[in-house]
């Protein structure tokens, strides 16, 4: 039987590739007061970033319920007896936890491994993907784990932000706290770090951000697959993108918006590229 692949709307892979590679997303929540939406399912991402520049409301995330989880892998025991879930940076949120804790209330007939990625966004989205390619080519759940973890080791962010207040005033700052001091006069380009956000360097404009992430994308050899994200700018998505396209094979190249609950604190106008390098 195909190994099932599962993961959280973080990794950022398009509905239409997770429904291509056979990728079950589980949302998490973003909540504008009392109204909650499941990130990318009930509100899409054009509509939240539409609601944050209009609205004074700071949204707030909340990670799946471990029934969440429970009800995936039920359904997909009766297709197969491996699942593989691959989740966001534990440090970040407790769906890896969720996920784990869930693996108790399945039968021991399907064999579950939960992954914690230690990373966000395409950066763990380019090894799911990968993973469901091997996965519907007929690899086993032992030989695709092995190579998403070589995948997200050799797989770095490199992330422009038009502001960190966002991520200050959702409490995710992590190792960036360096660079709050200088919120309105810089702006922060970000990277994660041993499951954390952490501080690259800063730059004073967006056309220098995004030479800064064509750059990370140009001086990184060996690249199997990239990742070009925007919150509120498809435009400078497609900039990146045609200029890496000649370095980078089209097909090779993912284009995607960064999620609700992700965009809760990284703000409007941000921009990302993730970059995998092939295993060695």
């Amino acid at each position: 039987m195909t190994v099932k692949i599962v993961t959280d709307t973080l990794s950022d892979i398009p509905d239409d590739l997770a429904n291509e590679l056979g990728i079950t997303l589980i949302p998490l929540t973003v909540s504008f007061g009392h109204e909650s939406f499941l990130d990318r399912i009930e509100i899409s991402s054009e509509d939240f970033y539409e609601r944050m520049v209009r609205e004074d409301v700071i949204p707030t995330t909340t990670q799946p319920s471990p029934f969440s989880f429970t009800n995936v892998y039920n359904e997909l025991a009766n297709e197969s007896d491996e699942i593989l879930v691959i989740t966001l940076s534990s440090k970040l949120s407790g769906t890896y936890q969720s996920a784990l804790n869930a693996k108790s209330t399945v039968s021991d007939t399907c064999r579950i491994e939960v992954l914690d990625s230690q990373k966000i966004i395409m950066s763990f989205g380019l090894a799911v993907i990968a993973a469901a390619k091997m996965a519907n080519a007929g690899a086993g759940i032992d030989e695709i784990i092995a190579a998403t973890k070589v995948r997200l080791d050799n797989t770095q962010l490199v992330a422009y932000f038009d502001s960190l207040k966002y991520l200050v005033k959702g409490g995710r700052v992590g190792k960036a706290q360096g660079f709050v001091g200088s919120l309105l006069s810089v702006k922060p380009i970000l990277t994660i770090r041993d499951g954390e956000m952490g501080p690259l360097t800063r730059v004073r404009s967006k056309a220098a951000g995004l030479d800064y992430l064509y750059n990370a994308v140009a001086t990184t050899d060996n690249i199997e697959s990239v990742g070009v994200e925007y919150c509120t700018t498809p435009e400078d998505a497609e900039y990146l993108i045609e200029r890496i396209s000649d370095i980078v094979p089209r097909e090779d190249i993912y284009k995607s918006i960064v999620c609700p609950v992700v965009g809760t604190y990284s703000g409007p106008g941000g921009v990302a590229v993730s970059i995998m390098s092939k295993p060695s």
